[in-house]
């Protein structure tokens, strides 16, 4: 038989995100010890007084709890809880102190004050005409948003995403919601189409309306962009809807039709080159694809492919010079100085750049990218050419500039990116260059290679560097490897590993690696392996290793330079868990560190943490790294330092952040380590496959740890089969 119990949330010992199961220990008037909560329960923060229905158990480990059927969060009925909720961090501007000050004055009836009379504010001791004023609004703001997580919580929605809607929409988030759910998915990052249906069921709207099929169509094909895809097969997507959606595939198929009509998705029968040869036919067999493009991948690709043939086929260089240079005479100037040799490849590809208008130079580590790229710089300085240098994120941009010993950016920053005008280099307003040298092109994705071509004259030439045996970029394209098997572009290959290198055990176990074959293990001071065969063993290994065994060894700061790389997100070593675990580790909780529990997770002064997403407003970037270092409750903003710079969340948008104390293998893309450690487990089979493990070993400058077992590096080095992307850019630049 259910019960009822009310009380003060106390803390919050476990919340999970995904489905609001929560551990909440509750103070509830005239029991002495706090009461054990548990069930699924909106996300609810220290001070919050609720009203829960359910039934008493015991628990053969935690004992006595009371598990929760049905939760409401109310207000608090007495002075000491109308304090602790108003200084609980839940009204910004609010803080204990001021709680403390308002409830004094007004006692019980503060919540009765804040609603009718907020002007009276001002009798609070410390509380002025402005400071009043903003608590009045951001009171009032708090109230839509409880009506509007009052609404939603009965639909899976967190706090957080509950948040966001009323920010995206305002006193019209209910009227939204309630007549096109769909647009949660559309207008807002972080609520996705399964959100948006279970709200539209519960709301009734039938499960063959056009308007739901429609929104699985555009949801399925941006689920294929997540992973890489720039278009679906139409029979896929059909099918993929159909059976998402649980709809006849004639209903999806009227979508697609629609979209297409609105110009929501673009349909296009791509022509690949034959596969076989047809026996009855006597000759090679084209192959067509009936393609689905959501409408910017399509204007993307052919962006691409216009810009690349523009620059080639343009007769045009602004690097005329080198077409009738002594070239020996010309290497041994530039490089007379810095006591180079270069090899008869790294000579081909200084020549290749300068002399074509897109050039790829490629190749793995140790084998002279970088003095190539540097001999090149030197060449343009000596013949008074102009140049820039970019990558896709701040780090690998970082790390360019260091490498080369001259400026380099961000593609955004190059093109000078403002939240308001966009990019500000484009057709109109172009690149002041005359070769353009992009770094760690395996990065570059679709939309972001359209934008950086827009802003190349046609007269100038362009260098894409970068290792095209690493994983492709984490946004839709593939636009290295389709560039390079296009025949469009000059592709200079490096494959000699330099002297210096090669007793590097990194470099060549990633050459090792790459050709398939099983590392060297221990024989080298900089790569070593730990034997685990139980993941959670693994997993108590790998935290001892990150925080006792490499400081005392080699001397590396366990947070700052060294990373852990996991290739999944689940189990024991997946990057969820051992960032658990590192946090507890490397960041433990302390009166000294303030912390806060949002969007499921706890952030601490002094966390590690990773954007996940390109935030132009903030000029942050997915993938950009920071330690947090100040959150204030009051003004309810994080603060994480980024590089060198400061940059403030409002609370709203830490659901960008991710703790990265470990990180996936493809969030790690551009970057470089001190120190890389790596769980390699059969666990992880899925994920076991080549490029995953030579680009986790790839970037690392100084020492490699895996922890795991034989076998599964074995599978990872032979596992060369990586998922063909769906990208028509290879075929178009073919033609």
């Amino acid at each position: 038989m259910s019960e009822q119990l009310r009380g003060i949330v106390e803390r919050v010992t476990y919340y999970n995100e995904e489905t609001g199961y929560s551990v909440v220990r509750l103070d509830v008037p005239g029991q002495r010890d706090l009461a054990t909560v548990v069930g699924n329960l909106p996300e609810v923060q220290p001070g919050e007084s609720l009203r829960l229905e359910g039934t008493w158990a015991t628990h053969q480990l935690y004992g006595r709890q009371f598990r929760v059927e049905r939760c409401e969060q109310v207000l608090p009925a007495t002075v000491e809880g109308i304090k602790k909720y108003l200084g609980s961090g839940l009204v910004k501007g609010v803080g204990p102190v001021t709680a403390a000050r308002i409830v004094q004055r007004f006692g019980a009836g503060t919540l009765r004050v804040l609603d009718e009379e907020p002007r009276r504010l001002r009798e609070a001791l410390g509380v002025g005409k402005k400071r009043a004023a903003a608590i009045a609004r951001a009171w009032e703001e708090q109230k839509h948003i409880r009506e509007v997580m009052l609404f939603l919580s009965g639909h899976g929605v967190t706090t957080g995403l509950a948040v966001k809607i009323y920010k995206t929409y305002g006193d019209d988030a209910l009227t939204v919601v309630q007549e096109d759910p769909y647009r949660l998915a559309r207008d807002i990052w972080g609520v996705g189409f399964k959100t948006a249906d279970k709200i539209a069921r519960d709301l009734g709207l039938p499960p063959d309306s056009p308007s739901r099929v429609q929104a699985g169509v555009a949801y399925a094909l941006g689920q294929q962009a997540d992973e890489g895809h720039v278009y679906a097969p139409e029979a896929d997507l059909t099918q993929e809807a159909a059976e998402l959606l649980e709809v006849p595939a004639e209903l999806v198929a009227d979508a697609i039709e629609a979209l297409d009509a609105e110009e929501l998705v673009r349909r296009e029968t791509l022509v690949y080159p034959p596969l076989s040869s047809h026996p009855l036919a006597g000759g090679q067999v084209l192959r067509e694809e009936k393609a689905v493009y959501l409408t910017p991948f399509y204007y993307g690709e052919v962006g691409v492919t216009n810009r690349l043939c523009a620059l080639v086929e343009s007769p045009a260089t602004r690097l005329l010079p080198f077409r009738s240079v002594d070239w020996e005479d010309l290497l041994r100037q530039v490089t007379r100085d810095s006591e180079i040799e270069l090899s008869p490849q790294q000579h081909e590809a200084v020549q290749a750049a300068l002399t074509h208008k897109v050039t790829v130079l490629t190749g793995g580590p140790g084998t002279g990218k970088t003095v190539s790229v540097r001999t090149i710089i030197a060449a343009l300085e000596a013949l008074g050419c102009r140049y820039a240098l970019c990558a896709p994120t701040g780090r690998a941009a970082k790390r360019l500039a260091e490498a080369t010993g001259r400026p380099a950016k961000t593609v955004h920053r190059l093109l000078e990116y403002s939240p308001m005008d966009g990019f500000r280099r484009n057709e109109e307003n172009p690149l002041e260059v005359d070769c353009l040298i992009v770094d760690e092109s395996s990065m570059l994705d679709l939309l972001l290679t359209n934008h950086l071509l827009k802003a190349v004259d046609p007269a100038a030439h362009v260098l894409f560097v970068g290792d095209i045996d690493q994983l492709p970029s984490v946004g839709a394209g593939d636009v290295l490897h389709d560039v390079i098997g296009s025949g469009r572009a000059a592709v200079v290959r490096l494959t000699t590993i330099f002297r210096q290198a090669a007793d590097s055990g990194i470099v060549v176990n990633a050459h090792r690696i790459n050709r398939g074959e099983f590392p060297i293990l221990n024989e080298y001071d900089d790569f070593y392996f730990f034997s685990k065969e139980e993941p959670e063993e693994a997993a108590d290994l790998l935290v001892d290793v990150v925080l006792r065994r490499i400081p005392e060894k080699f001397g590396f700061d366990p947070v700052d330079e060294v990373q852990v790389l996991a290739p999944m997100y689940r189990g024991a070593c997946g990057v969820a868990n051992l960032n658990n675990r590192l946090q507890e580790a490397l960041n433990p909780a302390s009166p000294k560190k303030p912390e806060r529990r949002l969007g499921g997770r706890l952030f601490r002064v002094g966390d590690k943490v990773m954007q996940t997403v390109n935030n132009y407003v903030l000029s942050v970037f997915n993938g950009d790294i920071g330690r947090v270092t100040a959150i204030d409750s009051v003004n309810q903003t994080l603060t994480v330092q980024i590089d060198d710079q400061p940059v403030v969340y409002d609370w709203v948008d830490t659901s960008e952040l991710t703790h990265a104390f470990a990180v996936s293998v493809h969030k790690s893309q551009g970057s470089e380590y001190a120190t890389v450690v790596m769980p390699v487990l059969t666990q992880h089979y899925l994920m076991l496959k080549r490029p995953i493990l030579y680009t986790a070993v790839t970037r690392a400058k100084s020492l490699v740890v895996l922890v795991g077992t034989r076998r599964a590096i074995a599978i990872a080095a032979r596992n060369n089969k990586v998922t063909q992307r769906h990208s028509g850019l290879g075929v178009r630049l073919a033609k």
